[in-house]
Parts: structure tokens; C-alpha cells; sequence
């Protein structure tokens, strides 16, 4: 087998976050006295971080610091609180995540969520599974697509970028794994189309946990 590690985003791609991050935001959003929006609508949001998701669900509104100090605030303190209230994993990563424990592949989280929100989720909705490094978005490390924070992953775990496969649900994903010169699958059943893995440059899409078993080995 030609991977060592395998690294996944969070969101999108490992948990279905969507509705209390969207719940979450839009108590801020209530409190500034600006109007929520639909859940389905925070599909767009996602994907860069919570600067940038706060950013979009505001609109021209963020210009105002005060109004975004209230979102922001708000946000923090709503999510920590609720982050795991809908949130599940999908289909078969469980699964996957337990094959690749067996195979002795090390497995790794990489997100643009705040840091201190990762353990929490990924503790309650992988309960029996070790990852050997999760990061969040941490202070002094650019959110992605920078591959500062991957290449951080990669010396951590001393292992090559041969032997590293990046997966995500997003082109955010996709770039990353570009930028740190590693491979990348990405994976249909998130927040994003498939068309945008596609068009953002990604060569293998896989529709099921089931499937990147088989990529990885395959490769």
C-alpha cells in the first residue's frame, strides 16, 4: 500500500456539521438584529474557516465591527455549547476509519474550524476511534488552502508527502492538497457538488466510504 497517512477534512467529509453551524451563526445573526437563513444556504457558506462563514452569512453587514462582534461572540459561545446537538458522521466512515486502524495506516484531521471545537466532535461522533493528530485552525497556522498547517501534520507524524493522501469534500480541499504537493480524493456526499471537485482539478471523486478502501488499495 503506497499511503501511510490519510488525511481528512472535518466538515463535509467526516461529520455532517451543516445544521449547527448554520443554528449557530444565525443566533448571532438574531442577536444583530439581521435576518437567519435557511440551513441549506450555509452549503455555500462553509469551507473556509469561521471568519469567512460568518463573513458570507452577513453580507454587506460585516462591514459593521460591532454588529460582527455580535455574530462572532455569539457564534463562539452558541457552538461550544451545541456543536454536537445534530451533528452525525456519514455513511460508512466509521467503518473506513476501523479498516485503516487495522492496516496500520495513520489517520489525521485537518480543518478550518476552530481548534478548540475538533476534539470535542470528533470525540463524541468516532468515540472508539484514535486519530493520530487533529488540528483545527490554530493560532499562527493559516486557514486552508495554505498547506502550512498539513505540512505541520506531515512532519508531526514523519511521514513523506509520497505517502500522504488528503481528502476532502470542497475545492478549498482540493487546492490544499495541491499547494502541499500531496494527492487528494475527494468525496461527493457533503457540502459541495461533485462538478466542483471536478472542475477544481480532482482525479479520483468517491461516492462511498466503501470506495476509498478500494482507491487506497488500489494505489
Amino acid at each position: 500500500m503506497k499511503y501511510k497517512l490519510l488525511v481528512f477534512d472535518l466538515d463535509g467529509t467526516l461529520v455532517n456539521s451543516l445544521t449547527d453551524l448554520a443554528v449557530s451563526v444565525n443566533e448571532g445573526l438574531k442577536k444583530a438584529g439581521l435576518k437567519p437563513h435557511e440551513v441549506e444556504k450555509y452549503k455555500k457558506f462553509v469551507g473556509n474557516g469561521r471568519e469567512k462563514l460568518i463573513d458570507r452569512a452577513m453580507g454587506e453587514s460585516c462591514k459593521d465591527e460591532r454588529l460582527r462582534n455580535i455574530v462572532k461572540d455569539t457564534f463562539d459561545t452558541f457552538y461550544k455549547e451545541h456543536c454536537n446537538d445534530n451533528t452525525t458522521s456519514y455513511n460508512g466512515c466509521e467503518k473506513l476509519l476501523s479498516e485503516l486502524k487495522k492496516t496500520g495506516v495513520k489517520t489525521a484531521v485537518l480543518s478550518n474550524k476552530p481548534d478548540e471545537f475538533v476534539s470535542g466532535i470528533l470525540n463524541k461522533i468516532y468515540p472508539e476511534h484514535k486519530f493520530d493528530s487533529a488540528w483545527g485552525k490554530k493560532p499562527g497556522y493559516p486557514v486552508k488552502p495554505d498547506p502550512e498547517a498539513l505540512n505541520a501534520i506531515l512532519k508531526e507524524l514523519e511521514v513523506k508527502k509520497s505517502e500522504c493522501l488528503y481528502i476532502g469534500d470542497s475545492d478549498v480541499d482540493i487546492f490544499t492538497a495541491k499547494n502541499a504537493g500531496v494527492d487528494m480524493l475527494g468525496v461527493d456526499w457533503g457540502f459541495r457538488e461533485r462538478k466542483e471537485l471536478i472542475d477544481a482539478g480532482a482525479e479520483f471523486v468517491a461516492s462511498s466510504a466503501d470506495e476509498i478502501l478500494e482507491y487506497i488499495n488500489e494505489n
